[in-house]
């Protein structure tokens, strides 16, 4: 692929200096996360001779392995701990990649909150399908209890899930370094491994005072669910680990004798790496989200050797598609161009999904993406049908789906470029990317043209200065909650990520997805022609 990318040229070097400022300020909005519950609880953590969560995991990996962290920013914008008191990601341990969960004790003793259960959920979600073992590293005091109305009922899915993906022969591993009480318990108590630390795991389903209220009972730590009494008497712990670290050493000579092999298609061996360089992806992206930039552009800096056999260049332009190869990898590539999608655009997706399945192929949906086109000629031209026809290609196609939403991603066109309703097996925002159902602007403006049209069918004077602030509000609000951060905080992405990262994250997550068989779908609806 050639580029017509100049470095030199003021709007290369405005856009790059305004994203690197982003690209600071995600490093700053991840720092919150990685502080976990703050200095004076990391530090005591610490002093008790524990590791905190994320020294576990780096431990737990093997040497010099990456740890792709997934939902860093959950609980972004809430009253939560940002991270959601859990890590989650994949990584490689003994030569196998994992789904690793590990509670950070730091933040209210580890305790579960909403946000907690929605990226656990997430995680056990990729964890199943995409085959993935999973480790969980456990300390947790149970269910934050200010918010248990919101976590009791929908939590219990979390266990249902651990026997689910044992009976589908995805093994499961607890290793349990300190509290797991109440419903926790059932985390080692449903899982195919068990590792408890001596002194340190204390696992019951309700401790001394509980038992005290319910049964009068005079009881202590170690005689309810100390690490000792489960190895020696109840039997739930599997091995006992002298300390944490032995405790990683027993969770890792699990996972080398668990003979597991991937069942997916291996990667090319002989891959290259992109000829353009991925460092220009900073100055390729406008600051302003309605100047449309070539989608091409950004592929040629994320495929191998930048080779891409574009389909139908000739049709439908405001959406490039076509094959390529990434990290060993063959890939379909769906890519927003000017923003709009059309009849043609769609119909021409729908065509190169259909494609894709057929030769068991993933897609990539690189969204920067307004919507499908409104007005009277395109209506009466069939864009819904059309769109429809893309949205059904989307629904109904069984090959892995990723999804990188690099700047704009509004309305049903979020739909049709596989936006996080329609399962993506991973799905990333640039930092400086926006989701909603339209822009700020046209949201208001919507909003104000049926006021005013309220006001004049009942004969009412129509108060300006009213609706100018109105507006102002309603963008304001509008533009807070498209930002990455907010949806991401949401959990609606699995991260928000810095451009230069795209390539090295989404061949980690096509790594992943190969651990099972990658098959297109074998028929599909009606569709509307």
């Amino acid at each position: 692929m050639k580029t017509t990318v100049d470095p030199t040229s003021p709007t290369y070097t405005e856009n790059r200096e305004a994203m690197l400022e982003r690209v600071a300020d995600l490093a700053a909005q991840h720092a919150k996360a990685l502080a976990g519950g703050g200095e004076k609880y990391v530090e005591r953590h610490h002093r008790r001779g524990k590791l905190t969560a994320r020294e576990r995991i780096e431990l737990l990996l093997d040497p010099d392995a990456p740890f792709l962290e997934l939902g860093t920013l959950a609980a972004w914008g809430t009253d939560f701990a940002v991270g959601g008191s859990i890590v989650t990601g994949i990584g490689v341990v003994e030569g196998v990649e994992c789904m690793i969960v590990a509670n950070d004790p730091t933040v209210k003793g580890g305790s579960s909150n909403p946000s907690t259960l929605k990226k656990g959920r997430r995680a056990a979600q990729i964890a199943a399908e995409n085959g993935l073992p999973t480790i969980n590293l456990v300390e947790s005091g149970g269910a934050d209890l200010p918010t248990q109305k919101d976590i009791f009922i929908p939590g219990g899915q979390s266990f249902r899930d651990i026997t689910r993906a044992s009976a589908a022969r995805c093994p499961t591993v607890a290793l349990v370094f300190g509290n797991s009480t109440a419903g926790g318990a059932y985390v080692p108590g449903m899982s195919d491994y068990v590792v408890m630390v001596k002194e340190g795991a204390k696992v019951f389903l309700g401790g001394p005072p509980l038992v005290k209220m319910a049964t009068g009972e005079e009881s202590d730590d170690e005689s309810l669910g100390g690490a000792e009494m489960h190895a020696r008497a109840s039997g739930l712990a599997d091995y006992l680990a002298v300390d944490e670290h032995d405790a990683i050493r027993l969770g890792r000579q699990i996972v080398r004798r668990l003979n597991w092999t991937k069942k997916g298609p291996t990667p090319a061996s002989d891959y290259a790496e992109p000829v353009l360089d991925p460092e220009d992806l900073l100055g390729i992206v406008p600051t302003d989200l309605k100047v449309p930039f070539d989608p091409r552009e950004v592929i040629a800096r994320l495929v191998d050797g930048s080779e891409f056999d574009e389909f139908k260049p000739l049709y439908g332009s405001s959406l490039v598609t076509g094959f390529a190869q990434l990290h060993g990898y063959p890939i379909g590539v769906l890519a927003n161009a000017q923003g709009v999608l059309f009849s043609q655009e769609a119909q021409k997706a729908a065509q190169f999904i259909q494609l894709a399945n057929q030769s068991d192929t993933p897609l990539l949906f690189l969204h920067n993406t307004t919507g499908y086109m409104v007005g009277a000629e395109y209506e009466q031209g069939g864009i819904i049908k059309h769109g429809a026809q893309m949205i059904n290609a989307v629904s109904n196609s069984t090959v892995p789906h990723l999804s990188v939403v690099m700047g704009a991603s509004y309305g049903a066109g979020h739909y049709g470029m596989s936006g996080r309703a329609y399962d993506p097996r991973f799905m990333f925002s640039w930092v400086g990317a926006k989701s909603a159902v339209m822009g700020p602007a046209q949201l208001a403006g919507v909003i104000s043209i049926v006021a005013r049209g309220a006001a004049e069918a009942k004969g009412q004077a129509y108060d300006e200065e009213a609706d100018a602030q109105m507006r102002a509000y309603i963008e304001k609000q509008i533009e807070e909650q498209s930002l990455a951060y907010f949806t991401s905080g949401m959990g609606y992405d699995d991260g928000v990520i810095d451009p230069r990262d795209t390539r090295s994250i989404l061949g980690m997550c096509l790594s992943a997805i190969h651990t099972v068989p990658v098959e297109g779908a074998r028929g599909y609806g009606v569709f509307r022609l």
